[in-house]
């Protein structure tokens, strides 16, 4: 899978609703997009895309199946920074905790774009809290990763971002109702749904 790279799909639609052709994608994968950041980490990579794969059955009213595939010119350089992530059939229990990363907005009411990649380590949370907290908008492609209480979560800017657990890739930021908000968790895309789609891609690709 080095030459294919997970990402979610709202994110590109959003930017040009006509076509899958989005500023983010068609010329470079792998750099900072400078309208956000003021400076990079040393360990970019920056390539064409040759290809976007989105999932047949998403949909945007619900961003359900919020995921796609990138295929890369090139093969990635694993090294120094630069670490492939494992994907797991098993889905992440409940309370595991699990990292998220990203270059996104650090302000719930503001805006500030960090210069370097911000980490936070947050539970895994139930089915039921996270429809609790969404009602009628959670589908069994989603998973709810956070506090309840708010005060940490991804935000805007930190979208098709990683959530690893234990080692695995189980999540993809997608969505969620402001940032950080008590009662109004981050929903993600539930990576352990689609190892076979992925799976079948690959062996086409």
């Amino acid at each position: 899978m080095d030459i294919l790279a997970l990402f979610l799909l709202h994110f590109i639609l959003r930017e040009n609703r006509q076509s899958l052709t989005s500023p983010y994608i068609t010329k470079d994968v792998g750099i900072n997009y400078p309208k956000l950041l003021r400076a990079n980490e040393g360990n970019e990579q920056i390539q064409k895309p040759t290809k976007i794969i989105v999932h047949p059955d998403y949909n945007s009213w619900l961003l359900d199946n919020d995921i796609m595939l990138i295929k890369l010119q090139y093969p990635v350089n694993v090294g120094a920074g630069v670490v492939p992530i494992g994907l797991s059939n098993g889905c992440p229990a409940v309370g595991t905790k699990c990292l998220i990363s990203g270059w996104g907005n650090t302000l719930s009411n503001g805006v500030n774009y960090p210069d370097l990649v911000q980490c936070l380590n947050a539970p895994i949370l139930s089915d039921e809290e996270c429809n609790a907290a969404y009602p009628g908008q959670i589908t069994p492609n989603m998973v709810c990763v956070g506090y309840l209480e708010g005060g940490k979560d991804s935000c805007q800017g930190d979208s098709g971002g990683p959530v690893v657990c234990n080692g695995m890739l189980q999540g993809i930021v997608s969505w969620g109702i402001g940032c950080a908000l008590p009662g109004y968790p981050g929903v993600y895309t539930k990576v352990c749904r689609y190892i076979d789609w992925i799976d079948q891609i690959i062996a086409a690709n």
